[in-house]
């Protein structure tokens, strides 16, 4: 019998307890302690670390960290909610709504969206502030046999693409583009033969904002 090893580390004043091994991230959030994150799959072993949104203050660090990349050791001191910390992850928040369409009537993640968690937790309203609006053509890509793309949605939070390489050995789904002009792309597939998505659907199960939809 495999012998579990657990870590103990103060978090926000708080002393918790996680398997030898986790990251802060998950450690947190097993123990109920919310930080904000998009990208983040549970047991990722190479966390992109892509929204800088679940920032930390860790005592010892000079400055914050993503705290889905690291891993949790005996004695670890945590800050999760310092002003620098909040300020921090306002401004990553605002420039994800400064490229999302914000139109939640008509959205169907509307009371179940990964962004309004977020603006809700972080006390800010779904508005990009001073950043400039920038939305992408067309609104939806309709080139998948059976799914729609809304890019304008998207936040390439990337869980679509790692949950379809994870669970067909291959990505059927990649990033495409650069810059604020990147996209999810799709790849095989026909009307005849349309891959194993219909039946799979696990990009849309995953997607923190719909912006994946099955055609009808």
């Amino acid at each position: 019998m495999t012998e579990i090893n657990c870590v103990r580390l103060r978090v926000d004043e708080r002393v918790i307890e996680a398997e030898e091994g986790t990251t802060l991230l998950e450690a947190c959030l097993s123990n109920g302690i919310y930080i904000p994150n998009l990208c983040y799959v549970s047991m990722m072993e190479r966390p992109p670390a892509s929204c800088r949104l679940c920032l930390v203050e860790i005592e010892g660090e000079s400055r914050p960290l993503t705290s889905c990349t690291v891993k949790i050791e005996d004695g670890m001191s945590v800050k999760t909610d310092t002003p620098e910390i909040r300020k921090l992850q306002r401004s990553a928040l605002r420039l994800f709504l400064s490229v999302h369409r914000i139109d939640c009537g008509k959205c169907p993640a509307n009371k179940k969206c990964e962004l309004q968690k977020l603006a809700k937790f972080l006390k800010i309203g779904l508005t990009s502030g001073p950043l400039e609006k920038r939305f992408k053509e067309p609104e939806i890509d309709q080139s998948h046999p059976c799914l729609n793309y809304y890019p304008n949605r998207c936040v390439l939070c990337g869980r679509c693409v790692y949950v379809c390489k994870k669970g067909h050995n291959m990505p059927y789904l990649s990033f495409a583009g650069r810059g604020l002009d990147t996209i999810i792309s799709f790849y095989g597939g026909s009307d005849d033969d349309p891959m194993p998505c219909r039946e799979c659907q696990a990009c849309i199960d995953i997607c923190p904002v719909r912006a994946i939809t099955l055609k009808e």
